[in-house]
């Protein structure tokens, strides 16, 4: 057995997936997975490499933390699934921690660089510790949460919710807080235009390492008590359940 709490993350919410492996609190190995569209099946396949490059035996698991959403409906199932499957076989916990508060995390958690972004992780000198994560939802819809990080944990501001980018520029009480995610980066133009401040990729993008991040800071987060009848958070009705309504 591979000394320290061993536990994998997976964040399949967003465009960029991601798996990582960690032994107490420190990522051992990584992988990101491209194009959405194959995150389910590049994603069991790219657990086995982590691992191999981890040194870590797959019995050797003692949990899984996913990313709970919000983000793409199908996305989202794919990390959710998967974790189920490793937590069933292996008779491990299941964590669920949202993407919003993992992607805020993503800036501390990640070295610099990491990713397949392509945008520099050079960021503004900011005198504000708050930042709005915003992940994009088509159109000007988006989803949306607010955290301060000037502690070990950060503490929720506003927490994740569904709204669209004029009503989110109506809260007045965060004007200083530093945008970030997908969902700034779609309206950065409105956004600077309205003199806020927008964060380069990876900040504010979902991803395993803060998930795992999270994690390790707050110790004292319980595993789901029923993992097999969890679901993820959605905020809004997926596309079926709207055109039932309709």
């Amino acid at each position: 057995m591979t000394p320290g709490r061993v536990l994998v993350g997976l964040e399949t919410s967003g465009r960029v997936g991601s798996i990582a492996v960690s032994v107490d609190g420190t990522v051992r190995a990584r992988a990101f997975l491209g194009e959405r569209s194959g995150h389910a099946s590049a994603l069991m396949p790219a657990l086995d490499a982590v691992l191999a490059e981890a040194g870590v035996d797959r019995r050797a698991l003692e949990g899984v933390v996913v990313g709970a959403g919000p983000g793409s409906f199908t996305g989202v199932r794919v990390a959710a699934a998967a974790g189920k499957g490793l937590c069933h076989a292996l008779r491990i916990p299941l964590y669920a921690v949202s993407s919003l508060l993992g992607a805020v995390l993503t800036e501390r958690a990640l070295p610099g660089g990491a990713g397949p972004w392509g945008m520099a992780t050079d960021s503004p000198a900011l005198e504000s510790a708050d930042r709005y994560v915003l992940f994009d939802a088509r159109g000007d819809r988006l989803f949306a949460a607010a955290y301060r990080l000037d502690g070990r944990v950060p503490e929720e501001l506003r927490p994740p919710h569904f709204t669209r980018l004029p009503q989110l520029l109506e809260d007045r009480e965060l004007v200083a807080a530093a945008f970030c995610g997908d969902g700034a980066i779609r309206h950065l133009a409105q956004l600077q235009q309205e003199e806020r401040v927008v964060l380069p990729p990876p900040l504010g993008f979902p991803s395993a390492d803060g998930l795992l991040l999270y994690l390790a800071r707050a110790p004292e987060t319980q595993p789901l008590a029923n993992p097999f009848v969890w679901e993820p958070e959605y905020l809004r009705e997926t596309g079926a359940e709207r055109s039932g309504e309709a």
